[in-house]
């Protein structure tokens, strides 16, 4: 629906055949005078050129998709299109986006829904209300095909990889705020000197060296064998003829794999003869980086089941098996067809919460297939099922199962003693074995490598089995509880510069080793230094909850910046409001347990702190300022 240039007001963006109009959105990354989250916010109304449908006749196609949206009623077109926004939002992926509201003004409604993206919540604004528009029309619409579209634009969102997601979702679950840094390309957990930032599993606090220790497969194998732990037997090449040598020294079965890599990318496991080992050595320099020389490692291919042990904080806390992509055959379809129809199921969606990727096609898996006498255009007898990789790639189709429940403690220990050599919150120790159940010690057990930056995906959401909730394991190793990743903050409807500095000064006498950030319409400091102070406000808040030895923030939030650009945080330690207005008001919905809320209106203070309030009036000539000096001593 292209925004059309008119003057007349019935209609803004609508087109003359369109029942509904929707225009003038805004998006608010955090607490907003609509929501207390972050929000997308636009206004609806009815263009008067035709008459909606009877509300029911909406719902009765729309509980065709969401049937439990047909058993909730809805006073008006407003907000059902609100719901039906709220629910498509969460892309059939379960995205954790259920909030919405709906405020009534005299010629349009205004409808605010919880939003993590700002382009994919609008462009499933526009999905729905072309939807509406078609049932209205009584028309056809490709609902699947669209959202597909949707769910793309998601996935390549920063916040569309599985293990962002879904430590994010966690740290909203648990009330620790999460943010992402654009210009650093990381996720900040936490406030001032709480923060911890990261990408995935990595973090600050996170030893690189160590990390890159775990990259140089060749060093890391030699000390886990100088640990007395099992490793293949092999070497490094850096030529197709060392390669074939290589393997007529240790004898096939080998495995092929850059020194250099990740996500299994170059892997070729059970070589069985040299001329599988050239093709997998090809692979395996194919995937190596442009500015990284060529070294391949030649080992011993070790018979077994593939498995992931996950340690965080030095302490196991999941293991996977993972299998390689596979078919099961109907009798009459081809392999490519067997493909395409797993595919297209639900769990393969390859999102960030769904169990399975989409299995992919390519010269691996051709040579797989060839191997066994197969191709893409062979039919597969009913019940036969194909093993389609020799390597358990889950990012290329592989199913991963829960096995935590029934490790050897031998097995455990193993883990954990790995883990412990290392400084980095998250470890995966790939390892071959028959079953996990069996000590390592008992043979025919061999670590593959070491992964300083592990998905969690496949412990989270497995595709068979329970799930271990691997984010919660992650994000306790720094934060306890959401209390503990949060600093005191200290908002204000309005405080001048001078008021400020006095505030500041106030707190420093109490507390003189803090340091305390402070922002206004006015400056940006950290304690009595002025900092740059830039246009949009926000920027200059989250600069000062970006700063890692922060102890306090003061903040100035007005009824403009307020619904201009919302809040960045959310949750206050003590609000003070000088004659608020209606917006400034709604600073007071989000203070926390035990907070404490300055209210002034004319001379006339109320005063609200752990439950109780206190009311009186300001003396002749006695400033607001000392009121709320005396009362911060309460958060303190």
């Amino acid at each position: 629906m292209v925004q059309e240039q008119i003057t007349d007001v019935i209609r803004i963006n609508a087109r003359k055949t369109d029942v509904f109009d929707i225009f003038d959105f805004k998006h608010y990354i955090g607490p907003n005078p609509y929501l207390d989250t972050g929000a997308l916010v636009f206004d609806f109304s009815l263009t008067e050129y035709r008459s909606p449908l009877a509300i029911e006749d909406y719902v009765s196609i729309i509980s065709d998709r969401y049937p439990h949206l047909g058993k909730q009623t809805y006073p008006s077109h407003a907000h059902l299109f609100a719901r039906v926004v709220s629910e498509v939002g969460k892309l059939d992926m379960g995205l954790h986006l259920n909030r919405w509201s709906v405020k009534p003004y005299d010629d349009f409604v205004r409808i605010s829904v919880q939003s993590l993206h700002e382009r994919t919540t609008r462009a499933v604004v526009y999905f729905v209300w072309d939807w509406f528009e078609a049932i209205t029309q009584d028309e056809d619409f490709l609902f699947d095909d669209q959202l597909v579209r949707l769910q793309n634009r998601y996935r390549i969102s920063v916040y569309g990889g599985p293990t962002v997601y879904a430590l994010l979702r966690t740290a909203y679950e648990k009330g620790i705020p999460a943010f992402y840094l654009w210009e650093e390309g990381l996720m900040q957990y936490g406030h001032g000197k709480k923060l911890v930032r990261g990408v995935a599993t990595t973090f600050d606090s996170d030893s690189h060296l160590d990390s890159e220790f775990t990259t140089r497969k060749d060093d890391c194998k030699a000390f886990l064998k100088a640990l007395g732990f099992p490793v293949p037997e092999g070497d490094i090449v850096i030529s197709e003829k060392e390669a074939l040598a290589v393997a007529r020294d240790i004898g096939y079965p080998v495995a092929i794999k850059p020194v250099v890599g990740h996500k299994g990318i170059g892997v070729t496991a059970d070589v069985q003869d040299a001329k599988e080992l050239v093709s997998a050595y090809n692979r395996a320099v194919a995937a190596i980086p442009e500015d990284q020389p060529i070294r391949i490692i030649v080992e011993n291919s070790i018979s077994g089941a593939d498995f992931r042990l996950l340690c965080v904080n030095g302490k196991f806390v999941a293991a996977t098996e993972r299998r390689p992509a596979s078919i099961v055959g109907d009798g009459y379809s081809t392999i490519d067809e067997l493909i395409r129809r797993e595919n297209r199921k639900p769990a393969r969606l390859d999102s960030p919460t769904s169990p399975m990727s989409k299995i992919q096609i390519d010269e691996a898996m051709e040579l797989c297939l060839e191997e066994k006498g197969l191709s893409l255009n062979s039919v597969i007898n009913k019940d036969r099922i194909v093993q389609l990789r020799k390597v358990a790639n889950l990012s290329a189709g592989g199913m991963s199962i829960d096995a935590t429940p029934g490790v050897h403690h031998d097995n455990i220990i193993l883990a954990q003693d790995i883990a412990q050599h290392f400084r980095l919150t998250c470890i995966g120790i790939d390892v071959i074995t028959k079953s996990l159940s069996e000590s390592w010690k008992s043979g025919n057990f061999a670590i593959l490598e070491i992964n300083s930056a592990p998905g969690i995906l496949m412990h989270f959401n497995p595709a068979v089995g329970e799930s271990v909730d691997v984010p919660a394991h992650i994000l306790e190793t720094f934060f306890e509880s959401g209390k503990d990743a949060r600093i005191p903050i200290i908002t204000f409807n309005k405080i001048s510069v001078p008021e400020l500095q006095a505030t500041i000064d106030h707190i420093l006498l109490q507390h003189p080793e803090w340091t305390i950030g402070a922002v206004c319409r006015e400056g940006v400091f950290v304690n009595r230094s002025a900092k740059v102070l830039n246009k949009d406000y926000n920027s200059n808040v989250q600069i000062l909850l970006r700063h890692p030895k922060l102890d306090l923030l003061i903040a100035e939030y007005t009824g403009h910046i307020l619904e201009e650009e919302g809040m960045f945080y959310q949750g206050s330690n003590m609000v003070v409001l000088d004659n608020p207005s209606e917006t400034e008001m709604t600073l007071m919905r989000d203070v926390f347990d035990g907070s404490t809320v300055v209210i002034r209106k004319g001379n006339d203070i109320s005063i609200r702190s752990k439950g109780l309030i206190e009311d009186y009036s300001l003396g002749e000539e006695e400033p607001f300022t000392r009121v709320y000096l005396k009362e911060i001593g309460t958060i303190l």
